[in-house]
């Protein structure tokens, strides 16, 4: 007579438990935490200095004061983790931190705050956090998705979210979509990336998402070619179009030593110059005339977002050759979908002819992108061909 079967002659009396995850939710400020109550009168700039709101929208004896119309950042990282109801998530509750790094409209965002970012990421991983959630405005949330999947380097994914519809509106989607990124910055197939972008339950991969709407709900595209990496539904994430990894420079990333990364009561990066760097995009029949102003305007570096392939006219070819001999220029397409040509056209004012006159070519990146990536590149030290050659 055989046996019972294996399952029931050892029964375990003490499971495996399933480590408890750990995520930490780092707020900027944006539609996703924008109410009508008054803006306060100071705001953090990105090195944690205070000081005077900028906006002259009404002044009166104290000084400017925030736009007597419409909503602005007020709602903290606290109150918009909790509406997302991350107590209900399935495997049960994780252990969830937040932290209110910034609070302004996403066209204040600027790469000092990223720098703050990576350090904060930095400090959550080396406590033991899983993934970390970023809120912010949706203007500049390619911006910032993109530079942090060059800058992060804690080990730990950072997912970045927001809203279009602001929490005084019916049918908010920010606390929907702060869940679908916390779903995703735990889930382990995200592990090994550096940075992606949840909205409107698509998960998009930095390099190629870009908003694509002003208003619309669900304004993100990675199109018409690539797509979105996966999708959540039913509280399940699914990537089934995970990006190869890339190689970037050692000499990519935010400085270390600086105080920031040891002491952790120090929320902000250090107090950098960051290069001015121009995004110039090609009009018809335009000769560019005003690059030769560029230098002197204090740039560092360029970035011409041409026509087609990545050209311009004829009589353009002198100021751009003159231009690329006094600063880095990176040649991109103003198409913003496709790589910058390299080796197609022969004329005068094409791709070939400007590339052998010194310009560095974009690659898979549009130009404002590309921009991103010379503006760290030169922050850093870094030779911008080496930081551009991971994306040719």
């Amino acid at each position: 007579m055989l046996g019972a079967p294996a399952r029931f002659l050892h029964p375990d009396p003490t499971p495996a438990r399933t480590p408890m995850r750990t995520l930490h939710v780092i707020a900027l400020g944006g539609t996703i935490a924008s109410s009508t109550s008054p803006a306060p009168t100071d705001s953090a700039d990105s090195t944690g200095r205070t000081g005077p709101t900028s906006s002259t929208d009404r002044t009166d004896s104290t000084g400017p004061t925030a736009p007597a119309r419409g909503v602005a950042p007020t709602v903290t990282a606290e109150e918009i983790t909790a509406a997302a109801r991350l107590d209900t998530l399935p495997g049960g509750a994780p252990q969830v931190s937040a932290e209110q790094l910034a609070q302004v409209g996403s066209g204040s965002i600027d790469f000092g705050i990223l720098f703050s970012t990576v350090l904060a990421a930095r400090r959550a991983a080396a406590r033991g956090v899983d993934g970390i959630v970023l809120t912010q405005g949706t203007d500049t949330l390619e911006d910032s998705a993109f530079a942090l999947s060059l800058l992060n380097d804690s080990g730990i994914p950072i997912v970045l979210t927001g809203a279009m519809r602001n929490p005084t509106l019916p049918g908010a989607d920010g606390p929907a979509n702060v869940r679908a990124a916390a779903l995703t910055a735990l889930v382990p197939e995200a592990a090994g990336l550096r940075a992606a972008l949840v909205f409107a339950d698509e998960v998009h991969d930095p390099l190629f998402v870009r908003k694509a709407h002003t208003s619309h709900v669900s304004p993100f595209t990675s199109g018409p070619v690539v797509g979105a990496l996966g999708w959540v539904a039913e509280d399940r994430v699914r990537l089934p179009h995970l990006p190869a990894p890339r190689t970037l420079p050692v000499g990519l990333a935010v400085p270390r030593g600086s105080g920031a990364d040891a002491a952790p009561d120090t929320a902000h990066a250090p107090n950098l110059d960051f290069p001015r760097v121009a995004h110039i995009d090609v009009g018809f029949d335009d000769g560019l005339e005003f690059l030769a102003t560029l230098p002197e305007a204090g740039y560092w570096g360029a970035v011409l977002a041409g026509v087609g392939g990545g050209h311009v006219a004829a009589r353009a070819v002198e100021a751009v050759e003159a231009l690329a001999v006094r600063m880095p220029v990176v040649l991109a397409s103003r198409t913003g979908a496709g790589a910058t040509l390299e080796d197609t056209y022969g004329y005068p004012g094409a791709e070939i002819d400007l590339l052998s006159r010194g310009l560095l070519p974009a690659g898979l990146l549009d130009a404002r992108k590309a921009r991103i990536a010379l503006t760290l590149a030169l922050a850093c030290g870094v030779d911008p061909a080496e930081v551009l050659a991971a994306f040719r």
